[in-house]
């Protein structure tokens, strides 16, 4: 892999594309909301009250093939930030933060180098501490605001609604009280919506927060409605580039955070002056949006960037499929991977041993959520919503969203279209090789090879970081299988690479093959392997093999370990180990004191409260 150019061709990037630019430089707007869908009229939703931004689709672009890169903010806002993938720059764990090689500038400082005034008002999330949010923007607050410009200077700013979050459904606010000024016929009612996913329990509360959705979309229309009447007011609308989008999908269960259209397929609407309206059908990727609007102030797109323009000067062919990933969501892991064409979607499931709803803290506050679990305690789930209630997944999932857009009918298995799953597999191969993805790697491993790599970029852009990955995939991958690689787990124990031992003793943990002396001794000697994260995956396989006074004090140890993420890593093996973690009880009480990483805490009191059989929600 080439090492992209250095940060001090910045400057030379940006005055060669300012000495070309024409005088009229074109203002640019962004208007985004969190957590939506498309449920717009505009899109055909028949529930939808939106129109202000159907207006703008009405006399702009409206695209219908826009995907972000990750069902969540953080991570998916670092791609669009740096129009990088978030896999590859090491920002793709949530509320990770990770150091930048010094190579990536965020593509406002490129466009504040050409002359343009750049504000966001006021949402980052970018996973990143350096460069700071007051190095990227002339302004970030929530009084930043183009109107702040000097006479006469091209702007790109940015404005966030916050009241479409997964929060905002979860409780009644000012943004779902919208829609009592409506007349009576226009008001939405929970019983009558015909929108409400299948994989839902169809009951009162959840159509209630189904119809709280389409409240918060309406509150969102208005304010980028008088976005939009600001613009008019000061005579901007003939040199001002309106984008609207969403960071992911909507902000419910099986929604939000996950790899299916419902959590990554989002609305996207462009409105250039004097354009002819359209709608466009070519696949998009959040990671596109930064390089896009290079293009369109007519400054270089660095070559370090992995999204491409899909308008302006440096337009390019529109892609065949984009690319989707899943890892750390909050306090568990789960790594997935799906690529998205026009009319299928491919899933690779690296973890396929776990269940689809993992506890979260989070997402289990939800009503929809505790919806789903009173219906898997008494029985009463769907056919279809057993399918996400399962305790397992496969390891391949294969949608035709043509036929299936809610994606329940899993056609992996169906040789018809094994050709087309082949070429899928092998393309998300090929763009994780490319691109660099650090998700294979325990966190808590990125963390200490980001401090000799320079960067986590780094950690994978080095000689020898193609044949590494594909080696790291392949056991990984057997990792994941149902049936225990027994002879290849052995052998990769004593592997000189620990993210590869990691997955040796994962997958003796995952499929526990009877015991050997042998496999014992090997797994034993693990338990003092100098990395944490190849230690807690051999206690967990030994307590799994029936070896649970060897390997339970060994996870119970690790919990007041030095690395935060392997801390959380054996706090997971003990909740996972259900009652054989008994004898830990104490060290995960104490884990829940003085203790700075609030994910371990969620998770220490998940397990302490089941052994204990009280309440499990912490804040």
């Amino acid at each position: 892999m080439q090492t992209p150019l250095p940060a001090l061709l910045l400057a030379v990037f940006v005055f060669s594309a300012s000495t070309a630019l024409s005088k009229e430089r074109p203002n640019i707007l962004w208007l985004s909301a969190e957590d939506i869908g498309p449920h717009f009229g505009c899109y055909g939703d028949p529930h939808a009250i939106t129109p202000h931004l159907d207006a703008l689709a009405a006399k702009g672009s409206r695209y219908t093939h826009a995907f972000t890169a990750a069902g969540v903010c953080a991570p998916c806002r670092s791609t669009i930030i740096t129009g990088m993938y978030q896999t590859a720059i090491g920002t793709h764990h949530m509320r990770c933060k990770a150091a930048l090689p010094d190579f990536v500038s965020p593509f406002p400082m490129y466009l504040r180098e050409a002359g343009y005034y750049c504000t966001n008002n006021s949402k980052t999330d970018y996973q990143f501490g350096t460069p700071s949010p007051k190095e990227i923007w002339n302004e970030n607050s929530s009084k930043a605001h183009w109107k702040n410009r000097d006479d006469d200077q091209p702007f790109f700013a940015v404005f966030n609604f916050t009241g479409c979050h997964e929060s905002g459904i979860a409780s009644e606010s000012k943004y779902t009280k919208v829609t009592d000024d409506l007349a009576p016929e226009q008001r939405q009612s929970p019983d009558t919506l015909t929108t409400l996913p299948p994989y839902y329990p169809d009951t009162p509360v959840t159509r209630e927060d189904w119809k709280r959705n389409y409240e918060l979309i309406t509150a969102m229309d208005a304010w980028a409605g008088d976005h939009l009447k600001a613009l008019e007011d000061a005579g901007l609308l003939d040199n001002t580039i309106v984008f609207f989008w969403s960071d992911h999908g909507v902000g419910m269960p099986r929604a939000k955070r996950w790899l299916y259209d419902s959590g990554t397929r989002i609305p996207l609407i462009v409105h250039t002056p004097g354009q002819a309206p359209d709608v466009d059908s070519q696949m998009i990727s959040s990671v596109d949006f930064g390089p896009t609007v290079l293009s369109l102030a007519g400054v270089a797109i660095p070559d370090h960037m992995q999204g491409r323009a899909f308008l302006g000067e440096a337009a390019s062919s529109p892609p065949k499929y984009v690319f989707g990933a899943r890892d750390r969501m909050d306090e568990r892991y789960d790594i997935i991977r799906a690529v998205r064409g026009p009319r299928f979607r491919y899933i690779r499931n690296f973890e396929p041993l776990k269940p689809y709803y993992q506890y979260m803290n989070t997402p289990e506050k939800g009503a929809t959520m505790r919806e789903i679990r009173k219906a898997e305690e008494s029985g009463e789930l769907s056919e279809v919503g057993k399918l996400f209630s399962a305790t397992q997944k496969p390891v391949e999932e294969f949608y035709d969203l043509e036929e299936d857009p809610h994606e329940i009918n899993n056609l992996a298995g169906d040789p018809t279209y094994a050709e087309q799953m082949a070429e899928m597999r092998s393309a998300l191969r090929d763009w994780q090789n490319e691109a660099g993805d650090l998700g294979l790697l325990p966190e808590s491993e990125i963390e200490i090879r980001e401090e000799a790599a320079g960067s986590r970029y780094q950690i994978l852009h080095r000689e020898g970081g193609i044949e590494f990955l594909a080696e790291l995939t392949e056991i990984a991958t057997l990792a994941s299988s149902e049936d225990s690689a027994l002879p290849q787990f052995q052998a990769a124990l004593d592997h000189k690479d620990a993210a590869i031992r990691y997955w040796a003793a994962t997958g003796l943990g995952n499929s526990p093959p009877k015991s050997t002396p042998e496999l014992l001794q090997k797994l034993t000697t693990a338990l003092e392997d100098p990395a944490p994260s190849v230690r807690i995956a051999a206690a967990r396989a030994l307590s799994r093999m029936g070896e649970e006074s060897t390997g339970v004090p060994v996870l119970a140890k690790e919990l007041s370990g030095s690395q935060q993420w392997a801390r959380l890593q054996a706090a997971i093996a003990l909740d996972e180990l259900e009652d054989l973690a008994r004898p830990a009880l104490p060290e995960l009480q104490a884990a829940l004191k003085n203790q700075p990483n609030k994910y371990i805490i969620r998770v220490a009191n998940k397990a302490v409260n089941d052994l204990q059989g009280t309440s499990n929600t912490v804040p």
